[in-house]
């Protein structure tokens, strides 16, 4: 059973990553959402504005864009880890990106922000890559996705706090950042152990 869920969880990913490739007819989700928020800002009133919404829908669709691809690896390390320690992360995970991948859905659709439905080929790849790994080769690379992702989006939140102007995506990042620097101090404490 626990091999046929870690297959089809593969299949799925080398689906999306495949789907999202640069070689076939279908968009990038995300490039598809970038081009559908610069069409939105570009019908804006002011140049200001359209700036504005432009760098807003930016932060919004990059912050999904990580947010989907936690989950999808941390789905996979829920399956796949062999340290307890990583799956209870790997759960942590799951349950408090979902939650603000829901937030950030919702704030995105009441700002007419066109969100990505699934990671970026980036993403994907690195999903894919680690989905072929097993034991304790599987939880360092997991362990150490988790580490540069984390230190990644929170130097995007931080950033964000600066340029974003929407006062409800502020809100939205400066809830959000202090559940993401944990993230990032936990996934280090990991890290020391493997």
């Amino acid at each position: 059973m626990k091999i046929a869920s870690t297959f089809m969880t593969l299949a799925t990913i080398t689906m999306l990553w495949s789907c999202g490739s640069k070689s076939t007819e279908t968009t990038d989700t995300t490039e598809f959402a970038d081009s559908t928020n610069k069409a939105t800002a570009d019908s804006a009133a002011t140049d200001s504005a359209s700036s504005a919404m432009e760098d807003d829908a930016k932060f919004a669709v990059e912050a999904a864009n990580g947010g989907l691809a936690e989950v999808a690896l941390s789905k996979i390390a829920e399956e796949k880890a062999t340290d307890p320690k990583v799956k209870e992360f790997a759960k942590q995970m799951i349950k408090d990106h979902s939650k603000a991948n829901d937030e950030l859905k919702k704030l995105a659709e009441s700002k007419n922000i066109t969100l990505p439905s699934a990671p970026n080929e980036e993403k994907q790849k690195a999903a894919a890559d680690l989905g072929g790994k097993n034991g304790s080769d599987f939880d360092k690379a997991y362990i150490s996705q988790m580490k540069k992702d984390h230190e990644q989006t929170v130097k995007l939140f931080e950033d964000a706090q600066k340029d974003v102007k929407d006062s409800e995506l502020k809100a939205f990042i400066d809830k959000t950042l202090p559940v993401i620097k944990a993230h990032t101090e936990h996934v280090k404490s990991l890290d020391k152990t493997k």
